[in-house]
């Protein structure tokens, strides 16, 4: 904490791994942080910071300047993932003064964390933008070293509470430029497919295109069913779909082909929903062309950065040989810090296989 000096902080993050103690941390850097800093905090699979990316750490991050927050934590998200939002969020409008339906989207951006394993991404944003649809935001899951989703579990940050089954909101006022955004490695090949049938928790494709779904999906990228898993070369990790978006593509992709011939699918799925098939690109290139001319181009003289960045990008680069590639690429003038997570949000989107930011820069 020396490293503060006189830095008056307005907010503090702190990511760590899942294997810490993560109640003694949260009480041993509150007691050392200026009395009533907000504190905000996630399990993590790596943290990112400017130097790298790093694993088994402990990484603290303080905000000042032109801006205020406010911070809220709803638990019970397995059973009520819009109700935890809906909570979250008034309760960080509160702290600020304001209503969630006043919040001025120029001037106000939200940044919101889960308990990844509860997979509830998308009631969640329902509950978090029900009064305020206008709202830009930007977050990710809170993520655990277990790649495994029915092994795993996470843990959520704010103030004294750590918590499971629990999300986080955090909205940020201030006048100076910032932006969300999000960078993958896919593009598109122009084949795309329709999700004809699914199952009653929306989360399985029972038919792609009238037939089988994993059969169908196999079939179009020319593979075995046994080589589309996500994590496998040819697979769905690599050839996800995408949900076309205007002229933006957000990566929505399968997980595991099922026993019954269905795909499991990281988000909800909607009967009818036509979805682009996707490839993967060179990923260092494109992380690379990100922070070095994206982010200059969108945001006035960037400063600092809050990044999610999807678990499974980390997980392919490793299988791939590229680990340390992908992570040099997080080494940039900008002050930086993020976490591997489970899934990642944007806007009113629940994605994944992707890089979302928000990126602070500084008035002219």
């Amino acid at each position: 904490m020396n490293q503060l000096g006189s830095f008056e902080p307005k907010i503090a993050f702190m990511f760590a791994s899942r294997d810490r103690d993560h109640v003694a941390l949260n009480h041993a850097l509150r007691a050392r942080l200026p009395t009533g800093t907000p504190f905000v905090g996630a399990s993590t699979g790596g943290e990112i910071d400017n130097k790298g990316m790093h694993f088994g750490s402990v990484l603290l991050s303080v905000l000042g300047g032109d801006l205020e927050v406010g911070v809220g934590m709803g638990a019970g998200l397995k059973s009520s993932g819009a109700g935890v939002g809906a909570k979250a969020m008034a309760d960080a409008c509160a702290q600020l003064g304001q209503r969630p339906e006043d919040l001025n989207p120029r001037n106000h951006v939200g940044l919101i964390m889960d308990d990844a394993f509860q997979q509830k991404k998308e009631e969640l944003l329902l509950g978090v933008l029900e009064k305020n649809q206008a709202l830009v935001l930007v977050g990710g899951g809170a993520a655990d070293t277990e790649r495994d989703m029915s092994k795993g579990s996470a843990l959520l940050h704010a103030g004294d509470r750590v918590a499971s089954d629990a999300a986080t909101v955090v909205m940020i006022r201030t006048e100076a430029p910032w932006r969300v955004l999000r960078s993958h490695w896919f593009v598109a090949t122009g084949q795309t497919l329709r999700v004809t049938k699914v199952d009653d928790t929306h989360t399985r494709a029972l038919e792609i295109d009238g037939r089988p779904a994993a059969s169908r999906y196999a079939e179009i990228l020319g593979v075995a069913i046994d080589d589309l898993p996500y994590g496998k070369p040819n697979g769905f990790a690599t050839n996800p779909t995408a949900l076309k978006v205007g002229r933006e593509y957000f990566v929505r992709a399968p997980l595991y082909p099922m026993p019954d011939g269905s795909i499991l699918f990281a988000n909800l799925l909607e009967e009818g929903s036509e979805y682009e098939v996707m490839k993967a690109g060179d990923p260092i290139e494109m992380t690379r062309r990100f922070f070095n001319e994206e982010i200059p181009t969108r945001v006035p003289s960037p400063q600092a950065g809050l990044l999610f960045h999807c678990s499974g990008r980390t997980m392919m680069a490793e299988a791939a040989g590229r680990l340390e590639e992908l992570s040099k690429t997080f080494e940039t003038d900008l002050m930086l810090a993020g976490l591997n997570v489970h899934f990642e949000m944007y806007c009113g989107f629940s994605i994944n296989s992707t890089l979302t930011s928000l990126i602070f820069g500084a008035k002219n």
